[in-house]
């Protein structure tokens, strides 16, 4: 779709808004100033600041830009990651230590293409960099390029600890329609090889978590997500996935105090608003506004980073079916997730357009994926004219 007629659909940006007083609170910062996480970003800021060709620094705070905005769901730090590595992204030869948190940047964005290649520039100059390989594993998840992820796993069997390995492939497996199986055997590898590593940990509970998902264990679907959220740092990803599943639940207060303190993350205000909106709580309003100008001003960017989240906005906080099967599709182009595929399920059915559904319908069937409420949705739209 041409950006002229998505800016056109959109609705037209918030004027900045001026405090009353010097008095007032703009915004809440995640980090005070005497916090290990700001401290150390002060660190990083200060050495690069003193020596600006120093690449060790630079690939040091774009990293840690990194995580905090996979943690906060905030991408402004992925912008603040862009600037810092800039003065190498513009060689001729980007060195490879450069095109590795690049590509971290680029798949952020959703740009999988450039991100893989920047990969694979890693892995021409180390056929073993074992970091390069997970990635290319993850974009090829979250592409449904499954054979390739198949492939990566076994290409990372002989350099990786038997944890990662194991649990590489009965990720796939429990994307595949063997959800019983892989949840059986992650459990009992995490049994045989425990892990110290708190994001390691949480990374395995919140895979659990949809394994059983998939295999209609709601209660111990729980129990995972419960886990994950205190294995390691809080991670808007995971309190994403646990919103969902609340709200799957209709336990909507329980997202409200779960997220009540989110509301920097596009990702997280969404299914704060989704909540609050069947709770009819007044900040609904307030939130599905603020969400509307995120949405409108990350057209104005060409940033369709939340395409799933704005197709969920449209259908179930304006009622806005056409618009949200359009987003939907839209975003099922570039990025391939189970999410992904029910956002555009859902809102093919709220439409009655199930031939809009199609490549949704295609992974379904091609890949046996078994979470009920998926294959309700399948058999809803197979029910409809076509």
């Amino acid at each position: 779709m041409a950006i002229a007629t998505i800016l056109a659909a959109m609705p037209a940006v918030a004027a900045p808004r001026i405090p009353a007083n010097d008095a007032e609170v703009v915004e809440r910062l995640p980090y005070k100033l005497a916090d290990p996480a700001n401290r150390e970003l002060r660190r990083l800021r200060a050495a690069l600041a003193g020596d600006p060709r120093n690449m060790v620094a630079a690939v040091r705070l774009s990293r840690r830009y990194f995580e905090i905005a996979a943690a906060e769901g905030d991408p402004r730090y992925i912008g603040y990651a862009e600037a810092v590595l800039r003065p190498w992204t513009q060689q001729p030869d980007v060195p490879a230590a450069i095109s590795m948190e690049r590509s971290l940047l680029r798949q952020y964005r959703h740009q999988f293409d450039a991100a893989l290649a920047d990969l694979d520039r890693v892995l021409a100059g180390d056929p073993e960099h074992i970091e390069a390989m997970y990635w290319r594993v993850a974009i090829f998840l979250v592409q449904a390029e499954y054979d390739k992820v198949r492939q990566g796993c076994s290409q990372i069997e002989p350099l990786a600890p038997p944890l990662s390995v194991i649990a590489c492939t009965a990720t796939v497996d429990g994307l595949t329609g063997r959800a019983r199986t892989a949840y059986e055997t992650l459990s009992a590898a995490l049994a045989k090889y425990p892990t110290d590593n708190p994001d390691q940990a949480q990374w395995m509970q919140t895979r659990l978590a949809e394994m059983a998902l998939r295999k209609g264990d709601r209660p111990v679907a729980e129990k995972h997500f419960r886990a994950a959220i205190t294995a390691g740092d809080t991670d808007g990803f995971v309190l994403a996935a646990y919103a969902d599943f609340l709200l799957d639940e209709n336990r909507p207060a329980e997202v409200v105090s779960l997220l009540r303190d989110w509301v920097r993350s596009d990702i997280l205000l969404l299914r704060l608003a989704l909540a609050e909106s069947l709770l009819k709580l007044p900040a609904a309003a307030e939130h599905a506004a603020a969400l509307r100008e995120r949405f409108a001003a990350a057209a104005l960017r060409g940033d369709r980073l939340h395409l799933q989240e704005e197709a969920r906005f449209e259908l179930a906080l304006r009622g806005d079916a056409a618009r949200a099967v359009q987003l939907a599709a839209e975003n099922y182009q570039v990025q391939r997730e189970p999410r992904d595929a029910r956002v555009l399920l859902e809102a093919a059915v709220a439409a009655r357009r199930p031939a809009a559904a199609k490549p949704a319908l295609d992974w379904l069937r091609r890949t046996g994926y078994g979470e009920p409420r998926y294959r309700e949705l399948g058999e809803t739209l197979q029910r409809m004219p076509q």
